[in-house]
């Protein structure tokens, strides 16, 4: 075996650095330096992040493979990779707070490596090109992640709320292996280009191939939240701490957007209209419309924006049908600006939480009148997320639509109508938080407090986020320019 391999690995071995020196950091130095350690894991964080984007020639043609094939990277790749780490730095900060809590003070170093470690696996997926290594990237992001959501260990809700999503992630991945199964003794293979050249070869649907795209859309459905594999996520995302939730609502999802692309695409793209087309255009027409109702029926906060995660899973999926250098523009700027949006929202509601313990709906009301800042971000994330302009949320809408109407079926143009149709919906409940803060009035609103600086920090870098990339136009041509330069063998329908 070449060793050497390993060095295609960059942001992978860059990640696994920063790892293990938080890890030696919160093993062997003393009491009286660990208050150190949430500042120490985000400016390593942020350094690999930096490399990530600096050192893996960004916006050439460079590509490599590793490991018989098994291990793919690629400018596009390096990218969506930091576009991960922007928003779990952001994470990081926002959670400095959470950590230092006297209740978390024992396993603070424990969230950080957990969080790494996830995210390590994430990195696995989305590179992956056999699903020996994609299915260990899909278990290392997820196994960690149910000790995460259980990291409160004096909130009853916390512990059930793991067990929700481990028993989750298990049954999930026993699924999904099935369909591999299944795949394998179609094709006697695990590589995603000898899979594809095989479907290819075969032409022809039959049912065991069917049950085995169905299977492996529905195993990674679960860690998508896709209707209707969505159920364990309201629970989870109102039991698990603020901070987790966050990252389970955006990192992990991102992620597990970009690594379906890839194995949708690269290894059932041949087989599109044959078996997969109408199976993806029915769980994106119910994923936004049922997350869209659902979320006008809750009045937790965590729960809410649950539901709402789940609807926009739904219109992050249009990106893949697109099939071209704009769809996947679209689907890494989309995710970017939800990054943002999602996480301006979830700050406020740490802030909140943090100084009240209030995550209740009806706690917002008369917000504005006590804590003017916190209720205008709020706003601001409602808006980005509902797509109102000029805020980015409406830009990422229009660019996904837009990719997604190129592909000029009449069944696009009917899908993108009930996409649009149900942006009225969501509009109406991001719109009812706008309301409770700014209109209604109340008796005994939440009193007035100061946030703590991380907090504001977290909240100032998404604010700025929402509002610079609707309006710098370089972020999506810099994303689109990218695609273009792309392999075009990742992204191919036959």
């Amino acid at each position: 075996m070449d060793y050497s391999q390993f060095l295609a690995m960059k942001q992978e071995l860059a990640l696994l650095l920063v790892f293990l020196l938080v890890f030696l950091y919160d093993t062997f130095l003393p009491k009286k330096a660990q208050k150190g350690l949430p500042v120490f894991a985000i400016v390593l964080t942020l350094a690999a992040t930096a490399a990530g984007f600096c050192c893996h020639c960004l916006g050439s043609a460079c590509n490599t493979v590793a490991f018989a094939g098994m291990y793919e990277t690629s400018p596009v790749i390096a990218a969506i990779k930091g576009i991960l780490n922007v928003g779990a730095v952001i994470v990081l900060i926002q959670s400095i707070k959470w950590a230092d809590s006297e209740n978390m003070t024992m396993r603070r170093g424990e969230f950080y490596e957990l969080l790494l470690v996830t995210l390590f696996g994430m990195y696995l997926m989305i590179s992956a090109r056999h699903f020996l290594l994609f299915l260990i990237g899909l278990e290392s992001a997820s196994l960690p992640l149910a000790a995460m959501v259980a990291l409160d260990k004096n909130r009853y809700e916390s512990h059930e709320a793991a067990v929700k999503y481990i028993l989750t992630a298990v049954f999930s991945s026993a699924i999904f292996m099935l369909g591999l199964s299944f795949l394998y003794g179609l094709t006697g293979s695990l590589y995603f280009q000898n899979i594809y050249f095989a479907l290819t070869a075969n032409g022809s649907a039959n049912l065991l191939l069917i049950l085995s795209v169905a299977f492996v859309i529905s195993g990674i459905g679960f860690k998508l939240s896709l209707v209707p594999f969505h159920l364990w996520t309201a629970d989870v995302y109102q039991g698990a701490p603020t901070s987790v939730t966050s990252y389970l609502s955006v990192i992990s999802k991102g992620a597990t957007a970009f690594a379906f692309l890839v194995v949708l695409v690269q290894v059932f793209g041949s087989i599109y209209s044959s078996v997969w087309e109408w199976m993806l255009y029915a769980l994106i027409i119910l994923t936004i419309t049922v997350g869209n109702l659902f979320a006008i029926r809750q009045r937790n906060m965590k729960r809410f924006l649950a539901f709402s995660s789940v609807s926009q899973a739904g219109y992050i999926m249009l990106g893949i049908i697109a099939d071209n250098a704009m769809g996947m523009a679209a689907m890494m700027y989309y995710i970017l600006v939800y990054i943002f949006s999602n996480l301006a929202a979830f700050g406020v509601i740490g802030a909140i939480e943090n100084a009240t313990g209030k995550v209740s709906m009806d706690n917002y009301n008369g917000l504005y009148k006590t804590n003017p800042r916190l209720s205008f971000a709020m706003m601001l994330a409602m808006f980005s997320l509902a797509g109102i302009p000029p805020f980015a949320g409406f830009f990422s809408k229009f660019f996904i639509f837009t990719g997604a109407l190129n592909q000029g079926s009449v069944a696009i143009y009917v899908l993108v109508g009930i996409a649009l149709l149900n942006t009225i919906i969501s509009l109406y409940y991001y719109l009812l938080v706008v309301k409770a803060m700014f209109i209604n009035d109340t008796e005994t609103p939440l009193p007035t407090f100061r946030s703590s600086c991380s907090e504001r920090l977290g909240l100032w870098i998404t604010v700025a986020g929402v509002i610079g990339l609707g309006i710098v136009s370089w972020f999506y041509s810099s994303l689109l320019e990218l695609a273009q330069v792309a392999p075009m063998n990742m992204y191919f329908i036959g």
